[in-house]
Order: structure tokens, then sequence, then C-alpha cells
């Protein structure tokens, strides 16, 4: 496997982390929770999965010959109190988007990667809008998380390793084949 085609599928590798991520999280607070909002300042699980769906949809259709932000994209729209959907309204948009990403990644080709596309009429390669795309998910996820295991209280289970369970993990993880 050459370079290009570690980068693509390291891509699409992390991606499918984030989204397995923030479904583990999700798996564990109640339908309703989705809505909550901590103030009128704050965006709901709901609010930012729909904003996540629509910069999916936007950034990864057409993605080598169109902009990445869509003319027919209403993103102030993504961050309006939902008073009009549903939870499997939400779940859908979630798929969606995620499906569009996951079609275009696997779409790209090694040769791609140096090629240039534009998101809001800037320059990027595909490598950069690629980055670009993983750190505002990462950001997202990460909000998704955080709403989540608040929500949760006490049904939260860790997504990753138990607070001062390191030791333990990596004994397991790395046995006798520590270094440095």
């Amino acid at each position: 496997m050459d370079l290009a085609e570690n980068y693509l599928s390291s891509s699409i590798n992390e991606f499918k982390k984030l989204k397995k991520l923030c479904e583990r999280a999700l798996a564990l607070i109640k339908p309703e929770d989705y809505f909550f909002q901590l103030d009128e300042n704050s965006n709901s699980i709901a609010i930012i999965i729909r904003h996540l769906s629509g910069n999916m949809i936007s950034r990864w259709t057409d993605f080598l010959v169109t902009d990445g932000e869509k003319l027919w994209r209403n993103r102030d729209e993504e961050f309006e109190q939902l008073f009009y959907t549903d939870i499997d309204d939400i779940n859908e948009r979630w798929e969606k988007g995620w499906n569009v990403l996951f079609s275009t990644l696997n779409s790209l080709k090694p040769n791609d990667l140096m090629r240039t596309v534009k998101i809001r009429n800037e320059d990027h390669s595909v490598i950069e809008a690629i980055n670009r795309q993983l750190s505002h998910y990462g950001y997202h996820a990460g909000q998704i998380i955080y709403l989540a295991k608040h929500l949760a209280g006490n049904n939260w289970e860790s997504l990753s390793i138990e607070k001062g369970k390191s030791k333990e993990f990596n004994d397991k993880k790395m046995g006798s084949n520590k270094t440095g």
C-alpha cells in the first residue's frame, strides 16, 4: 500500500471511529435527551446532528467538481431550535450525512489527493479538505459525547479507558512487550 492509499484508508477509518464513538454515546441516552439544551445559547445533540448532516451532504456531494458550500444549503437553519422533528428524523439525517461522506471517500483514488477542491471559494487540496472535515467532525463529536455523558448520568459507560484503569489497560494491551 502506498502513502496515498494509506492516507485514504486511514481517513476513512478515523471518520468511522468518530461515528462509532458518537453512536455508542447516543445509545446511553433517552430519545428526548437529543433535544436538551443547557441554555438558549447552546446546541442540543439534535441540532449538532442536523448541522453535521447538512455539512456532510454539502461538502461531500459532487466533492471534486463543485464548491463544498452548496447554494442550496441553509446552514443557519441547521442551528434553529427544533419544533418540527423527532428522533427518527434526526437519525435519518445522521445516516444520510455519513452515507454521503463514506460514498465519496470510498470513490476517491490516490491520484485525487492532490487535486484542488473549493470550500467557500477557497482552494484546498483534497488532503486539506479531508483534514478540515476530520477536525470539524471531531469537534462536534466531542460536543455530542460530552452532552450525552452529562445526560446519561450514572448510566454512562466509558467509551475509552476508564478513569484509574490506564495501567490495567496498558498491561492488557502491551503485556510484556513494553518499551521505552
